[in-house]
């Protein structure tokens, strides 16, 4: 699909929305003062729809208009939700002063509900987790999201138990323990095929995607963005719609194909609203740079075991790990020669004994050469001397920057398909 027909796709959306909620804004303005909390659950709802659509401005008008309208403790749950709606929109905006203030709040409504319950349920835990989850604990927020899982199980609450099972993954993938994310996001599938919860699946397809692409299992990881998309676009929910682009541009870098990674940033790019998506653009434009540099020369990906050469595109390596390691230890020192000794202890971990080495080191280098250098006959990469083996130093060579996306920018640990 065109960037034209994308913005028409999520206008048309809009207008469609808009014209049901002007509606319920002028039956809520008119409702008696005595009405003030339903006014705010009404306010909260036009609020969600807000957010949903991507217009953070409108949305946090309306859920603060919702917030001034709720009494505790009764409404303690639904001023925590308020409260996590609002830290994400102002994390995105890289607004850090207003996010904290409400991750504060968030943890002052926590301790003050405690003696406020009648006993501590399944969304209290499920609560504590997310507030563990906002100072990075990310230990007590799994003790706290497990606890909250099985409370919910017993009381039969099976949108919590969705929840919780989502949040699980989401818990787990930030440890990186993608297996154990995997394993919760299968059982949290079984359980949406019952709920039918549309925004909740293409979230937890997003999850599913981006831990497959963690483990390298990049052709799956693909299926699973596009029904992200699919069920995203089905109930016309767009605030995720440009992550998802820039999570499939990723897993397409880390498989070499950069032509079509750049395609999808700058696809994202061009349909991100600057002031409400800040934290958005900056990753953006960040993988944009790390991709589109005409001058680099070699592009490796240790963590995937990808290369790229500007004139050879891929290399396939298949499962030449020994050369993949002398070309890793020669272009992280560019310039510095290494002789058949230090290959010998570094490569094989192995004392040196020309009688081994010497065949195999000329062997592995030669087969190395072969791999990378373009067709042209001259040596480009690696390069010669009395001294033993060098990478050549006017080689704009480029590694991959590792995990830069889970670290970057992120106020509370949180995205915006991260669990309220």
């Amino acid at each position: 699909m065109s960037t034209n027909q994308e913005t028409t796709q999520i206008e048309q959306s809009m207008a469609h929305s808009l014209l049901d909620l002007k509606k319920d804004d002028s039956f809520l303005a008119h409702l008696p003062a005595d009405s003030s909390r339903l006014q705010g659950q009404g306010y909260y709802r036009l609020a969600k729809v807000f957010y949903d659509k991507a217009d953070f401005e409108k949305a946090e008008e309306y859920f603060l208009s919702s917030l001034s309208r709720t009494e505790l403790p009764q409404d303690a749950f639904a001023v925590f939700k308020i409260y996590g709606f609002l830290i994400r929109i102002y994390s995105e905006g890289l607004n850090e002063a207003e996010a904290e203030k409400y991750i504060n709040l968030s943890s002052d409504l926590l301790t003050q509900m405690v003696s406020e319950l009648p006993s501590l349920n399944s969304e209290y835990f499920y609560c504590l987790g997310v507030v563990s989850t906002y100072k990075g604990d990310f230990t007590e927020s799994h003790k706290n999201f497990q606890q909250a899982y099985r409370k919910a199980q017993m009381e039969n609450e099976p949108e919590l138990m969705a929840k919780s099972l989502y949040a699980l993954a989401t818990n787990t993938y930030n440890m990186g323990q993608f297996q154990e994310s995997l394993s919760n996001l299968e059982q949290l599938n079984e359980l949406l095929n019952i709920l039918k919860k549309g925004y909740l699946k293409g979230s937890m397809h997003l999850q599913w995607a981006n831990t497959l692409r963690e483990l390298g299992h990049h052709a799956e990881a693909m299926g699973h963005y596009e029904t992200s998309l699919k069920l995203l676009h089905a109930k016309r929910c767009w605030n995720m719609h440009n992550y998802v682009l820039l999570n499939k541009g990723i897993a397409m870098k880390k498989m070499g194909e950069f032509s079509k990674a750049l395609l999808l940033f700058n696809l994202a790019l061009q349909s991100t609203d600057d002031d409400n998506f800040r934290r958005l653009k900056h990753l953006i434009l960040s993988e944009v740079e790390d991709v589109n540099d005409s001058s680099v020369d070699l592009y490796l990906d240790r963590h995937n075991r990808v290369i790229h050469e500007k004139s050879l595109g891929v290399i396939d390596f298949k499962h030449r790990f020994v050369l993949l390691e002398i070309l890793f230890l020669l272009a992280k020192t560019p310039g510095i020669y290494y002789n058949k000794e230090d290959l010998a202890k570094m490569i094989w971990k192995d004392e040196y004994n020309p009688l081994i080495h010497d065949k195999l080191i000329y062997t592995s280098v030669s087969r190395l050469r072969k791999l990378i250098e373009p067709k042209n006959g001259k040596r480009q990469y690696i390069l010669r001397g009395k001294d033993g083996y060098t990478f050549n130093p006017r080689v704009n060579a480029r590694f991959h920057r590792e995990n830069d996306y889970i670290k970057e920018k992120k106020i509370g640990n949180i995205e915006i398909s991260s669990p309220v």
